[in-house]
């Protein structure tokens, strides 16, 4: 009778669970679903004005919320470098492999 019990509390946890924030709008231009897969909050970045001096031909250049959780395993799991922040973002530059 035990698992009955626990069906109504994982509901009651879910649904208190909050929602994420939605990102900063920025000018800076993204492109692309996700990084490391779709609906990843850090998304790669193109080349304007502002981002050709970080752009490099060996790495791939993401932004990613400076509200999202986890970006210690982000920069653990790809190798980012931060390079800069801006507009709510933090902005690495991630090694290709």
């Amino acid at each position: 009778m035990r698992p009955f019990l626990a069906l109504p509390v994982t509901l009651l946890v879910a649904a208190c669970a909050q929602e994420p924030t939605p990102p900063p709008e920025t000018t800076l231009p993204f492109f692309g679903d996700g990084y490391r897969f779709s609906g990843d909050a850090c998304r790669r970045i193109g080349e304007d004005a502002y981002t050709n001096q970080f752009l490099d031909d060996a790495a791939d250049f993401v932004g990613c919320p400076e509200t999202t959780e986890n970006l210690g395993v982000f920069v653990t799991d790809t190798g980012a470098i931060e390079v800069a922040r801006r507009d709510g973002y933090v902005l690495y530059s991630v090694p290709t492999r």
